[in-house]
Order: structure tokens, then C-alpha cells, then sequence
């Protein structure tokens, strides 16, 4: 394998192994005489595999929000996605932080993304087992492109933000992106339901939200970490339990 990634990249100075990410067995960033290049990857019998040809398939429609992917390697057991690295620090969520009004403008630029007509899962499919009601997904639906995970090591930040990891790219209503910020800023940031929902406000497909979609969106996702969470959830899930708990109980009284 090894051969193949520097017939793309040349003889290989230094691997740096990524400190963040859950979702790829190989992450790292490859140093070269030309540069460097940022590598994910999976087996080729990993159950999520077709995250890698979903990432690929999107990626050329990303110009200006995402690392351009160089190059995709399929050879004997393994997936390679090969990215430009992006120089810049992970976004930091905090209330005043120079780094949260430019996701809420990479938020913006997405929103203006037309989305491209490859195979993705809808919002509507993702949520259905969560939501409250049947009639909530509903307001999931929509044709606009969405990332899903506003982590806060998917956003790095340098002048603008982009985001990477475009493992969950669906299709869906325009404002769900904005509503999955919310319980990051909570999560990651420490920001108040009020605070995160000042914050979405700045992407105007927010705007246009119906409180009730809102709403059935923050309990789904209630459902949805509380699930994930389990009834001993490690420190960093039991911080994404208690932020959309938070949300959900607030959007019941707002």
C-alpha cells in the first residue's frame, strides 16, 4: 500500500497520526519534498465503507468549504482518500470566540451549495426512528445539502473555516445543519440554548425554520444521543446527552 499512496504523493519524510476523528482506521497527515496531504482511510470489508465513496462523490462540489480531495486509492483490502492538508486549529465553540462567527459564514456559504445529484441518505431516514411523532419528519425533509456533524474538530479555522469529514453528507431541509450547531455550541462551547440559537440565527435558512420543526428536531436528536449514549456514556457523549436534553426541554417551553 505504501507504494501506491507514493506513486501519488513521492517518497514519504514524515507521518503524522490525527489526534481527533472516530470514524477512519488510517488518519494522518503525510509529509513530502511537495508538501503534504492529509489521509483517511478504510478496509475495504469495513461496514462503513461507503462513506468513502460518499466523500469522494461529494467532494468536487465543495470548492471554498472543504479540503479538495487529490486522490482516492482502492487497492487489495484498503480505501484511500489523499485531501490537501489545510494549515489552522480546530474551532473553538466558546461564547466570544473569533472563530464561531466564521462557522456561522461557513454555514451561510453551504446553505448556497446547490446539492448534487449522488446517492445520499435523507434527513428524514436518518431521524426516523427518533423523532416523537411520525409527522415530525416531515420537517426533516428538503433538498439541501448538509454535513451533519458540526463537531468542532470537523471545522478547522484559519481566515475562513472549512469543514472535513463529509462522512454523513445528507440530503434535507436547509436549517438542520444550523440546528446540529446548536447542540455542538451547547456541547462544545458551553453556550446556553439561547446563546447557540442566537448563533443559528445567522444562517438564514434558520430563519425560515417552522418553531415546531424546531422543536420535533431538538427532541429527535434528544433521543438520538440518549441512545447513543447508553446508561454509562463516556465524557464526551454524556456532554452531547446533556446538551440536547438541554435543548430539547427549552424548545418545549419557548
Amino acid at each position: 500500500m505504501l507504494a501506491e499512496v507514493e506513486a501519488r504523493t513521492g517518497p514519504l519524510l514524515k507521518v503524522e497520526p490525527a489526534k481527533e476523528g472516530f470514524n477512519s482506521e488510517i488518519a494522518a497527515r503525510l509529509f513530502t519534498e511537495t508538501g503534504s496531504v492529509y489521509v483517511k482511510g478504510l478496509r475495504a470489508d469495513h461496514p462503513r465503507v461507503w462513506t468513502q465513496r460518499r466523500e469522494a462523490e461529494v467532494n468536487p462540489y465543495l470548492r471554498g468549504i472543504a479540503p479538495v480531495l487529490r486522490w482516492r486509492i482502492e487497492w487489495e483490502e484498503w480505501d484511500l482518500l489523499g485531501f490537501e492538508a489545510l494549515d489552522g486549529h480546530h474551532a473553538d465553540y466558546a461564547p466570544g470566540s473569533p472563530d464561531v462567527p466564521k462557522v456561522a459564514r461557513l454555514l451561510v456559504r453551504l446553505g448556497e451549495v446547490p446539492c448534487p445529484g449522488v446517492e445520499l441518505r435523507h434527513a428524514e431516514q436518518r431521524l426516523e426512528r427518533y423523532a416523537a411523532q411520525p409527522d415530525d419528519l416531515a420537517f426533516f425533509a428538503g433538498d439541501a445539502l448538509l454535513h451533519t456533524d458540526l463537531n468542532n474538530a470537523n471545522v478547522l479555522v484559519g481566515e475562513t473555516a472549512q469543514l472535513v469529514d463529509w462522512a454523513w453528507a445528507t440530503r434535507g431541509a436547509a436549517w438542520l445543519d444550523a440546528g446540529y450547531w446548536v447542540i455542538w455550541l451547547m456541547a462544545a462551547g458551553g453556550h446556553s440554548p439561547e446563546s447557540a440559537e442566537s448563533w443559528a440565527s445567522k444562517v438564514p435558512a434558520w430563519l425560515d425554520a417552522p418553531k415546531e420543526g424546531i422543536t420535533a428536531f431538538a427532541v429527535a436528536n434528544a433521543n438520538v444521543w440518549e441512545e447513543i449514549g447508553g446508561a454509562e456514556p463516556d465524557p464526551w457523549t454524556a456532554r452531547l446527552v446533556t446538551a440536547s436534553k438541554t435543548w430539547a426541554a427549552y424548545r418545549r417551553t419557548a
